[in-house]
């Protein structure tokens, strides 16, 4: 996935410039949905404990605990190194997604390394799925990875594709799932609409970014929200619910003012100081 040029990464999260030369000034997107708190705390522990419980040296290591408690560093970081190879993988997907847009648009693209980048990591079914869904849906590029911003509320984020689906304006994020037992993609976070309707709600989207040149965003007028889950057995596309995008807009405007006033909050200063024992009389 190619990386926007004008995010950066900063002690409050991804943030946004106007320019190359410019101070970024503004949160990204998935930035001010993450001030949502996440329930993994199940997740984490089922993962550590599984990776104890397959660790082949396991038998070997039980009377030894100095070994021991080596394996259950290991199965610690276990759920870390879960995430980090799933994200890898998402780049790698979201990569190969983009370079399919950009060779329909008769755009220079890295149609042949991004495949091969799949293959080497036994991840081309994603692809291969991924190309069944683009021809099935007879999907029509407009404007992969565009950078949007809006300055009435203060974000910016960088939105995967807009189409054209059969005749209707798309604006497309795509996410990479794994599979369930019964061979169907796992499903999506209800988040992802917040994402989309963020996208939507732009105001300017990105032209020129050494120069800062932006133009008004043109596909905000009643797009369709598309949410694609692709995976290695299918590719399943869903659509954000047009009755409830303004409960996720306020939702996601309600983060935006967390994200701000928990940085008012860093920059106040200490929360808690040091006392000292009252003197003795």
């Amino acid at each position: 996935m190619t990386a926007p040029l004008l995010a950066h990464a900063t002690d409050h999260g991804r943030m946004y410039a106007r320019s190359t030369t410019a101070q970024f000034s503004v949160p990204s997107i998935t930035t001010v949905i993450g001030q949502q708190p996440h329930g993994l705390d199940g997740w984490f522990g089922y993962m550590g404990a599984n990776s104890l419980a397959r660790d082949p040296e396991l038998p070997a290591i039980l009377g030894s605990p100095a070994r021991l408690r080596q394996a259950v560093s290991r199965a610690a970081k276990a759920a870390e190194t879960y995430r980090d190879d799933a994200a890898k993988r998402g780049d790698r997907v979201h990569n190969y997604c983009e370079q399919v847009a950009l060779r329909a648009l008769g755009r220079p693209h890295q149609m042949k390394e991004t495949r091969e980048a799949l293959a080497a990591n036994g991840e081309e079914a994603f692809a291969a799925r991924f190309d069944e869904w683009w021809e099935l849906f007879q999907v029509e590029p407009i404007a992969p990875e565009i950078t949007v911003w809006n300055q009435t509320v203060g974000y910016a984020g960088t939105l995967d594709l807009v189409a054209k689906i059969n005749g209707r304006t798309c604006l497309i994020d795509y996410k990479t799932k794994s599979t369930s037992r019964d061979g169907t993609v796992k499903p999506l976070d209800d988040k992802v609409v917040m994402q989309l309707v963020a996208g939507m709600k732009a105001e300017e989207s990105l032209v020129d970014p050494v120069a800062g040149e932006w133009e008004a965003w043109q596909h905000g007028e009643s797009p369709i929200l598309l949410a694609v889950a692709v995976g290695e057995t299918e590719v399943r596309p869903q659509r954000a619910n047009p009755d409830v995008l303004k409960h996720h807009w306020w939702k996601f405007c309600a983060l935006r003012r967390v994200w701000e006033m928990s940085a008012d909050t860093v920059a106040a200063g200490s929360a808690l100081l040091p006392i000292a024992p009252p003197v003795k009389r």
